[in-house]
C-alpha cells in the first residue's frame, strides 16, 4: 500500500472545489442545492445538500469513470490489495449480484453454501444460473450454521466439474470463517472462480490479528460492505476484483443494474472512509477487537448467557473466528434472541443489530466506546436478573436444510397459486421467506415446504422476528408452484 497516496481523497477534494465555485445549477437534482426544499436542508444541513449533485465533467461519472472517480477507485484497490475496485451505491447486495452475474450465465452452475444472504439467490433468479448448495454443519447448541468444510466442497466440485464458481461467506453474520485460502485454492484447481461475500469483513484488510481477507487469500472477486464496519454511509460498498478478472466486463455487468444517477454523498463517503482505514484502520480495529473481547468476558461473567468466540475454532467448520462480532446465546436463559432484542430497544434504548431465535448480535465498530459497552453489559445483566427463566425447548438451528426441487429462476417465474401457510406442506415454494436481519432465507424459490420449516416460520413470526419475502405481508399465505408444473 502506498501510504503517501493514501492520504489523498480525490473525489472528496473535487467536491470541495466544486462547492466553492458556486456553479449555477440548471441540471438535476431538482432541489437545486437545497433552495427548493428547505425542510431537506433543515434535516441534512446546507453542506450536505450542497454536494448532492449530478454527474458532470469535473466530477466524472460512475458508469464510466475516467478521472476523479477512477483515481478514487484506484486508491481503494491499493488499500484493499485488489487489482481493481468498483464503487457501489446499491449496497453490497448489488456487489454480490454483480459477482454472480459476472461469473455465471443461464444454465451454468455455481457452488455456494445454502446459508447465503438473499442477494446471492436473488442473483440466480435474475440470471438463471443453477445453484449447487452445500449444507453447512450446524452448531445445535448455538442454533447457527457454521462454515463450509473442505471435504464437502471438494465433493460438490467433483460431482459438478462444469460449475463456474464457488461463493464463500467471509465471515458469516455470527463471525464464523471457513478455510478461505484452501477454498480459493480448491476452486482454482477445478478451474472455478472464487467469489467471496465479505459484507461483514471490511476490517479483515486492516489487521494482522483478524482472519484472512479475500484478496489476501487470492480470491477473484469480493463484495465488501464499507458501510458496515468500514464507516462509510449506508448503502455504499466496494466490489473488489483480482488480476484474473476482466474489469471491463465486470463494469458492463455492474451497469446492467446500477443507477446512472450515483449519489456523490455515498461515493465521497467511500473515498473518505478508505482514506481513514488506510491511515488509521490497523489501530482502530485493534481497539474494536479489544472492546469486543472485553464485552465477551463481562457478559459471560453475568451467568446464563454465552458470548462465544475463538474457543469455537475446530480447524474445519469453524476454521477461524472474527472476534469483533459480539454474538450472544440467549436461549440458555429461557429467552429467544428476538425477545432480548426487543427488551434492549424498548426498555433500555439500546439498538443492537439483530435478534434471532437463539441469539443476539451487537455490532461493534470504530464508532463505539467502552461506555457504550458498559451500558449494554449492564442492560443484559438487568434482563437476566428480571426475566431469566428455565431453558425452553426451542428450535435447535437457525438453518434447516432444504430440499431443492427447481431452480430459483424457474420457480420464481412459474405458474403459481396462493395458499394459507398451514396448507402448503409438501408443496414447492415460489418465493422467499426470511427473518431480516440476517437475511438468510428460510425458504427460497424452488424448495419444498416441510412441517419443520412451517413450524419454524410460525415460531419466528410469533416471537416477533421481522419476516420478509412473501407477497403476503403478514406471512399468512405462501405462493407455491401449481401442481403439475414440476
Amino acid at each position: 500500500m502506498d501510504m503517501t497516496n493514501q492520504k489523498r481523497a480525490p473525489l472528496y477534494e473535487a467536491l470541495e472545489r466544486f462547492r466553492r465555485q458556486r456553479v449555477v445549477p440548471f441540471d438535476v437534482p431538482g432541489h437545486k442545492r437545497g433552495r427548493g426544499n428547505p425542510e431537506l436542508v433543515e434535516l441534512l444541513g446546507q453542506r450536505c445538500v450542497g454536494i448532492d449533485v449530478n454527474s458532470m465533467k469535473p466530477l466524472d461519472n460512475l458508469c464510466h469513470p475516467v478521472s476523479i472517480i477512477a483515481d478514487a477507485e484506484a486508491l481503494a484497490a491499493d488499500a484493499f490489495g485488489a487489482a481493481h475496485a468498483f464503487f457501489m451505491v446499491g449496497g453490497t447486495t448489488s456487489a454480490v449480484q454483480a459477482m454472480v452475474l459476472s461469473a455465471c450465465k443461464a444454465g451454468e452452475k455455481v457452488i455456494l453454501p445454502r446459508n447465503v444472504h438473499k442477494s446471492a439467490i436473488n442473483a440466480l433468479v435474475l440470471c438463471g444460473a443453477e445453484p449447487v448448495y452445500i449444507d453447512p454443519k450446524v452448531d445445535t447448541r448455538l442454533g447457527i450454521p457454521l462454515g463450509m468444510e473442505l471435504a464437502d466442497v471438494k465433493k460438490a466440485m467433483e460431482e459438478n466439474p462444469d460449475a463456474k464458481a464457488l461463493l464463500i461467506n467471509n465471515p458469516s453474520y455470527y463471525g464464523i470463517c471457513s478455510d478461505l485460502r484452501s477454498l480459493v485454492k480448491l476452486a482454482h484447481e477445478h478451474n472455478m472462480l472464487a467469489l467471496v461475500d465479505e459484507a461483514h469483513g471490511t476490517h479483515f484488510y486492516f489487521s494482522d490479528e483478524l482472519p484472512v481477507s479475500a484478496m489476501e487469500a487470492g480470491a477473484d472477486m469480493a463484495s465488501v460492505s464499507m458501510h458496515k464496519s468500514g464507516g462509510s454511509l449506508t448503502q455504499s460498498s466496494l466490489l473488489l476484483t483480482g488480476p484474473a478478472m476482466n474489469a471491463g466486463y465486470v463494469s458492463q455487468i455492474i451497469n446492467l443494474t446500477q443507477t446512472t444517477s450515483a449519489s456523490y454523498l455515498l461515493m465521497s463517503s467511500l473515498d473518505i472512509s478508505r482514506r481513514n482505514l488506510a491511515l488509521r484502520g490497523k489501530a482502530s480495529f485493534e481497539k474494536v477487537a479489544r472492546m469486543s473481547e472485553y464485552a465477551r468476558r463481562e457478559i459471560n461473567d453475568i451467568g446464563g448467557y454465552y458470548a462465544y468466540g475463538r474457543e469455537l475454532i475446530n480447524g474445519s467448520s469453524v476454521y477461524d473466528f472474527d472476534v469483533t462480532k459480539l454474538a450472544v446465546l440467549t436461549s440458555s436463559i429461557g429467552l429467544a434472541g428476538i425477545e432480548v432484542y426487543d427488551m434492549l430497544r424498548d426498555e433500555y434504548d439500546i439498538q443492537i443489530e439483530f435478534g434471532d431465535i437463539s441469539n443476539i448480535l451487537a455490532y461493534i465498530s470504530i464508532g463505539d466506546s467502552l461506555q457504550d459497552i458498559e451500558r449494554l453489559v449492564g442492560a443484559l445483566s438487568d434482563i437476566a436478573r428480571q426475566y431469566a427463566a428455565p431453558k425452553k425447548d426451542i428450535f435447535s438451528a437457525e438453518y434447516i436444510s432444504p430440499k431443492v426441487c427447481a431452480s430459483p429462476q424457474a420457480a420464481f417465474y412459474a405458474d403459481k397459486e396462493s395458499l394459507p401457510l398451514k396448507e402448503t406442506c409438501g408443496r414447492i415454494c415460489a418465493e422467499f421467506v426470511m427473518c431480516y436481519p440476517p437475511g438468510i432465507p428460510i425458504l427460497a424459490p424452488g424448495e419444498m415446504i416441510t412441517d419443520e420449516i412451517l413450524d419454524y416460520i410460525i415460531y419466528a413470526r410469533e416471537k416477533g422476528c421481522s419476516m420478509q419475502g412473501p407477497e403476503s405481508l403478514d406471512i399468512s399465505r405462501l405462493n407455491v408452484l401449481k401442481e403439475g408444473t414440476y
